[in-house]
C-alpha cells in the first residue's frame, strides 16, 4: 500500500513537471510570436521606407528633366545656380518626411521594445515565483511521506 502511495506521489510530481513543461513551452510560444510580429513590422516599415525613396527618385527624375528642358532657355550660369538650389530644394523636401517618419517608427519601435521588456521581465519572476512554489510543495510532501513513513 505504502508503494502505490509513493507511486502516486511520483505520478503527481511528474504531472507537475508536465505542467512546468507546458507553461514554459507557451511561455516561449508567447516570446516567439511577439519577436514575429516585431520582425514582420519592422519588415514592413523598412519596405515602406524603401517604396517612399522609390517614389521619390522617380519624382526626382521627373523633375531633373523638367528642370533641364527649362534650364535651356535661360544662361549658363543661371542654369548652374538653378540647379544646385533645386537639388538642395529636393533634399530638403526628401529630408523632412522621411526624418519624422523614422522618428516615428523608432519611438513606436522603442515603445514595443520597452512593453516587450517588461513583460520578459514578469514571465522571468513568475516563473521564479512558480520554481519557488514548486521547490516548498515538493518539500512539505516529502516532509509528510517521511512522517508517514515514521507512523508505519
Amino acid at each position: 500500500m505504502q508503494k502505490m502511495k509513493s507511486l502516486g506521489s511520483i505520478g503527481n510530481s511528474t504531472g507537475q513537471e508536465n505542467d512546468e513543461e507546458e507553461i514554459s513551452r507557451l511561455t516561449i510560444s508567447t516570446f516567439q510570436a511577439r519577436e514575429e510580429e516585431i520582425e514582420r513590422k519592422k519588415m514592413e516599415v523598412k519596405e515602406k521606407v524603401e517604396r517612399q525613396l522609390g517614389r521619390a527618385e522617380e519624382e526626382s527624375r521627373r523633375l531633373a528633366h523638367i528642370w533641364e528642358e527649362l534650364e535651356v532657355l535661360t544662361d549658363p550660369m543661371r542654369k548652374e545656380v538653378a540647379a544646385v538650389r533645386k537639388k538642395i530644394d529636393m533634399a530638403s523636401r526628401d529630408l523632412k518626411p522621411l526624418g519624422q517618419s523614422c522618428q516615428k517608427k523608432e519611438k513606436e519601435y522603442k515603445e514595443a521594445l520597452d512593453v516587450f521588456n517588461e513583460k520578459n521581465k514578469e514571465k522571468t519572476q513568475l516563473i521564479a515565483t512558480l520554481m519557488e512554489l514548486l521547490t516548498q510543495s515538493e518539500r512539505l510532501r516529502m516532509k509528510k511521506l517521511e512522517e508517514l513513513s515514521k507512523h508505519i
